[in-house]
């Protein structure tokens, strides 16, 4: 079977971390050369998460209580979470289909004095143009924060200059992962300094814990093999697991009950030591063998399914396809050797009891109707072609015993 998503890091990267962390070295040297890996403009900054940077942003910013942060109408919980821990208040902006860009001319509808900040997500590896972000919030004073954990591009891209900060993630499931890690870009060298400040007051996440960390999902990444993944489902079968569960558990990155604390954490040496290499390492090669297998999957694909898939450039971190009945074409795909599921960790923007008209329709049908497609490099174009033609029958009949209209006005 063909597994859903490889853990995208090699033997030797996992090699080498589990040696960092029992070999001595400077903290403070392994950051700077993680950071300068990076960028060499002296605005790069490494964290444990993304949703720890962001955390730093926030406390560093210092925004009013009651401010209102637009944010794209679908991202992962945690990061409303952190936003409303400051005591803001979150206000979706509905997305387009076509490249699950912010609507832009809902900017000007919910923007109101109390607004002070855009946090914009590139989602699905896609990205869309920033231009006119860039230029709402300059009218409007306001802080511009671009979340780009799905969008990695290599040595391509490491943010828009006119963001005040670009937020990078190196966690377990994303392209070049270091198993954890954010990268950030900061453009006021002020703010910068004082998110290292603040970051300096936290305790250095261990070693023993990061080491753990290595052996942890060197097992999932053999499990990314397709004998042993076909082996890993059957266990859990005849176990009377959902195999689906087992998985996404296995990857939640912070406990429910110390979500703060633990997100509150300098990265350890061996973790910046990783980043650094997977920064320095990485071959926009694999990166472009992706994005090809992505877009020949959706040359395939009948548009309307594909949410996201005009946006440019794109490289497929997942790749999403709307249906009318998630369980049943997630069955045809497993059955036919796909894994496929329509679990996410994303969840739309809820718009608060205040603002009934911010409800993000376009991001809750989305989400509702879809499931995810095994999409990496190394699966054959064949094998691309063979799921493209178990899909486009299914997508048929769905569309015709429903009667619905397939896209999302």
């Amino acid at each position: 079977m063909w597994v859903r998503k490889r853990i995208d890091i090699g033997w030797l990267d996992l090699q080498s971390a589990g040696l960092n962390c029992v070999l001595p070295g400077s903290r403070s040297k392994a950051g700077d050369a993680a950071e300068a890996a990076w960028s060499t403009d002296g605005r790069a900054f490494a964290c444990l998460s993304v949703r720890s940077g962001l955390d730093l942003a926030l406390k560093a910013f210092a925004l009013p209580p009651g401010s209102e942060v637009l944010v794209s109408a679908l991202t992962i919980p945690d990061m409303v979470r952190i936003i409303e821990h400051h005591g803001l208040v979150a206000v979706p902006i509905d997305l387009h289909d076509e490249d699950v860009s912010p609507r832009v001319e809902l900017l000007e509808k919910f923007v109101t004095k109390k607004t002070k900040a855009i946090l914009v997500a590139q989602l699905f590896g896609g990205r869309f143009d920033l231009a006119p972000f860039v230029e709402f919030a300059r009218q409007h004073n306001l802080v511009l924060i671009e979340d780009c954990a799905q969008a990695f591009e290599g040595d391509r891209y490491k943010g828009h200059d006119e963001a005040d900060v670009s937020m990078f993630s190196f966690g377990p499931i994303k392209t070049a992962t270091a198993l954890a890690g954010g990268m950030f870009r900061v453009k006021d060298k002020s703010l910068l300094s004082h998110m290292r400040e603040l970051q300096a007051e936290y305790p250095v996440q261990s070693r023993w814990f990061f080491l753990k960390r290595v052996l942890f999902y060197s097992v999932l990444k053999f499990l990314g093999g397709k004998l042993a993944f076909g082996l890993f489902v059957r266990t859990c079968r005849l176990l009377g697991k959902d195999f689906d569960e087992v998985l996404n558990g296995s990857i939640r990155n912070f406990p429910e009950d110390q979500f703060f604390a633990s997100l509150r954490l300098q990265p350890s040496f061996p973790l910046l030591r990783l980043i650094a290499r997977r920064i320095r390492r990485y071959r926009n090669e694999d990166l472009d063998r992706r994005a090809a297998r992505g877009a020949l999957l959706a040359s395939l694909l009948p548009r309307e399914h594909c949410p996201g898939s005009a946006a440019n450039p794109h490289s497929y971190w997942v790749f999403p396809l709307r249906v009318f009945n998630p369980p049943r074409i997630v069955a045809a795909l497993r059955e036919a050797g796909f894994d496929s599921t329509a679990d996410s960790s994303m969840q739309p923007v809820e718009a608060t009891d205040g603002r009934p008209e911010a409800v993000p329709e376009t991001a809750r049908v989305l989400l509702k109707s879809a499931i995810y497609l095994p999409l990496y490099g190394q699966i054959p174009g064949s094998e691309i072609r063979r799921m493209a033609s178990i899909l486009v029958p299914l997508l048929a009949v769905e569309e015709v015993s429903t009667k619905q209209p397939a896209s999302i006005p």
